[in-house]
């Protein structure tokens, strides 16, 4: 008898560890699959995301070709790209103004202590 109770023993050890496998094999499984859940949706977020630029860009575009389809817009249009002015039209420059850099004026006393620094 003593040794069908060892027998018996070992195999509910190696079924404790095969289950105990099965176990960690399943826990492994389920982690993937709740990375492969975060990465979808941390994908979602960022296509949404995407879809809002893409759509106020196309806002602007379609606001573009709407001012290019005026014959104001094919003008300004012309004359950026191609530097044309109507006949008559001058050039004007127009110049920055210069900054009036001033030298603050340096009294009798800050005159004689630079003196006295170059000494």
């Amino acid at each position: 008898m003593p040794r069908r109770a060892t027998h018996h023993r070992l195999k509910d050890y190696f079924l404790a560890g095969l289950l105990a496998l099965v176990v960690v094999w399943l826990y492994f499984l389920l982690f993937g699959i709740v990375r492969k859940e975060e990465i979808a949706r941390h994908a979602v977020t960022d296509t949404r995301a995407e879809l809002d630029t893409l759509e106020s860009r196309k806002h602007v575009l379609e606001g573009n070709i709407a001012e290019l389809n005026t014959s104001r817009g094919e003008e300004a249009t012309y004359r950026e790209t191609y530097g044309v002015a109507k006949p008559g039209e001058g050039v004007i420059i127009v110049v920055p103004v210069k900054d009036a850099t001033s030298t603050p004026e340096v009294s009798w006393w800050q005159k004689a202590l630079n003196w006295l620094h170059f000494w």
